[in-house]
């Protein structure tokens, strides 16, 4: 590959980690051809972009982005590694798993992720990321949160009309005749 192809990758995967809040590495080295073609599949179905790159060439890109940023990650850059960009944080994570009870292996291997700016690093983490709520199931439930008040006052209010029919009636019933 030449200096120039490989500052091109690097300019690309700068674009990509800029575009996407969410991004998983994963190691896909011990997949079959038609493994990994299933899961590019998968993920295309899903709207999550895979990218496989040198690990060095990956490192460059970040690095030019902001290597603070990213320095949790560097550590898992190692063996092959298929990159998932994704605006569900979670998506991904339900791909692997999935992927992984469909083909009885343990296979692809989660080796980092970055969500919003947290660096989830280790295959062990894969659980915790199927559970992640995105920013749009977080604003609907406190949507759901701040309305529940208003909704409980305006019941309320009309509750109270009804019972103060309901008094009104059976005052009416018990009042005396003239």
């Amino acid at each position: 590959m030449t200096k120039n192809q490989k500052n091109e990758v690097i300019e690309a995967l700068k674009e990509k980690f800029t575009k996407y809040n969410n991004f998983y590495v994963a190691d896909t080295q011990s997949l079959s051809v038609a493994q990994v073609n299933k899961l590019r599949r998968n993920c295309f179905e899903k709207n999550v972009e895979v990218k496989v790159a040198k690990n060095t060439l990956i490192r460059k890109a970040l690095e030019g982005i902001d290597a603070d940023k990213y320095a949790g990650l560097f550590g898992s850059l190692n063996n092959v590694t298929a990159l998932m960009f994704s605006e569900n944080s979670k998506e991904p994570a339900l791909i692997i798993s999935s992927f992984r009870t469909d083909s009885k292996s343990d296979k692809p291997v989660l080796k980092a992720a970055y969500i919003d700016g947290s660096v989830f690093i280790g295959n062990d983490q894969l659980d915790v990321l199927k559970t992640l709520k995105g920013k749009q199931e977080l604003l609907g439930e406190l949507i759901g949160l701040l309305q529940s008040p208003a909704k409980n006052v305006i019941s309320g209010l009309n509750a109270g009309n009804k019972l103060a029919s309901l008094v009104k009636a059976l005052e009416d019933r018990h009042a005396p005749q003239e």
